[in-house]
C-alpha cells in the first residue's frame, strides 16, 4: 500500500493489484484536492444536490490512463462516463470523487473510491478520505487494512444499538415505494446520520465509527469498494429488493438482519 499519493506514473509499473489501487486514490484524491485549491466551478447533474466539477473528470482520467498503460485487458466503468469493456473477466469500478457537494462547497467529508470486481465479487476496494487523512485497502481474503495497519474485526451489535448512516434526496419522500421502507429501516436505529459521501460512510462502518448503513438505488462505484472494506472487516452485506427498488444494507450481522426485517416487514 502506497503511502505517497502522489506517486509518479512510472512508479506504478510492476504493482499487484492491491498497490496499484491504494496508489491510484491516493493521486486521484490529491489531483481533486489540488483543483479544488486552486479554485473549480460545479454543474448540476440531476438536481443541485448531484453535481460534477472540473476535479471529478480530470481524477477519473487520471485513473483510466495509468489503467490503460497497466491492465489493458481489464474493463473499467466510472461515475463521470468512461467504459471500457473487459477483455481479462476483471473491471475496475471509479469513484474519482465521492461526495461532490461536500467537496464542491469546501467540506471534508468526500474521497476517491476504486473498486475491482470479477465473476466471483470484489477483488480489490480502497477509499481515501484526505479529510480524515486516511486511506483504506480491502483484499478479498486478506481484509480490510488502514494505511497497512489491520483493522479489527466489528463487534457485532443490533441495529438498535448503533448509528446508522443513510441518505434519501427530498424529492424522493414524496414516493411512497421509497419513503415508507426508508422510515422502517430508520426507525429502528439507536440514532442516525447523513453524511453525503457513501464510500466515506462504508469506511466508518468497517471502523466500527458507524454501526449500519442502507441506502436504495445505489450505482456500483458507490457500493463495491466500501462493500469491500465492511467485507474485510468481519462486517456484513446484503441487497434486498423492495417494491422494485434494490436496498444495499452493510454493517454488523445482526445490523444488517434487522435492516433486512424491517424492510420486508415495511
Amino acid at each position: 500500500m502506497a503511502d505517497d499519493p502522489t506517486r509518479s506514473a512510472p512508479d506504478l509499473v510492476g504493482l499487484d493489484d492491491a498497490a496499484l489501487a491504494a496508489a491510484l486514490v491516493g493521486q486521484a484524491a490529491a489531483r481533486a484536492a489540488r483543483m479544488r485549491a486552486e479554485g473549480v466551478s460545479a454543474r448540476t447533474k440531476e438536481n443541485l444536490a448531484d453535481l460534477v466539477t472540473e476535479a471529478d473528470v480530470a481524477a477519473e482520467r487520471l485513473v483510466v490512463d495509468a489503467l490503460t498503460r497497466l491492465r489493458p485487458e481489464d474493463g473499467v466503468v466510472g461515475e463521470e462516463g468512461t467504459t471500457r469493456p473487459s477483455r481479462s473477466g476483471r473491471t475496475w469500478v471509479i469513484d474519482p470523487v465521492d461526495g461532490t457537494y461536500n467537496f464542491a462547497t469546501g467540506t471534508l467529508y468526500w474521497c476517491s473510491a476504486l473498486a475491482l470486481r470479477d465473476a466471483d465479487g470484489v477483488l480489490v476496494g480502497a477509499v481515501e478520505h484526505r479529510g480524515a487523512g486516511e486511506s483504506w485497502l480491502a483484499v478479498r481474503g486478506a481484509g480490510t487494512f488502514e494505511r497497512g495497519v489491520a483493522v479489527p474485526p466489528l463487534e457485532d451489535a443490533p441495529l438498535s444499538a448503533v448509528c446508522l448512516a443513510t441518505y434519501l434526496h427530498p424529492a424522493r419522500i414524496a414516493d411512497p415505494s421509497i419513503r415508507e421502507p426508508w422510515l422502517a429501516a430508520t426507525r429502528g436505529a439507536a440514532t442516525m446520520r447523513m453524511l453525503g459521501s457513501g464510500s466515506c460512510e462504508l469506511a466508518a462502518v468497517a471502523a466500527g465509527r458507524i454501526g449500519a448503513w442502507a441506502q436504495p438505488d445505489v450505482l456500483e462505484w458507490d457500493w463495491l469498494p466500501g462493500k469491500a472494506l465492511v467485507e474485510g472487516a468481519g462486517g456484513s452485506t446484503d441487497v434486498v429488493d423492495v417494491a422494485g427498488h434494490p436496498w444495499h444494507l452493510a454493517g454488523t450481522p445482526s445490523a444488517v438482519a434487522d435492516l433486512r426485517r424491517a424492510l420486508e416487514a415495511g
